[in-house]
C-alpha cells in the first residue's frame, strides 16, 4: 500500500485551536464519527490535523 502523507497528530485541544472551534466541537465530530481520532495508551487521545483539513471548505462564493 502506497504511503500518501505524514500523519500530523495533535490532542483535542491543540486541534481545536488550529481550526479556531471549540473542544467540545472537536470531540462531537469524533463521537459522531465524522473526525478519526486516535488513543495512545490509555488516556491519550490525539487527531490527525490532515482529517480535520480535510473537512474543511470554503463557504460561498467570490463576486
Amino acid at each position: 500500500m502506497p504511503k500518501t502523507g505524514t500523519r500530523r497528530l495533535e490532542s483535542i485541544s491543540d486541534a481545536a485551536a488550529y481550526a479556531d472551534i471549540l473542544v467540545r466541537t472537536i470531540r462531537r465530530f469524533i463521537a459522531d464519527g465524522r473526525l478519526n481520532a486516535y488513543r495512545i495508551g490509555l488516556r491519550l487521545v490525539k487527531v490527525d490535523l490532515n482529517d480535520l483539513d480535510a473537512m474543511m471548505r470554503p463557504v460561498g462564493g467570490g463576486a
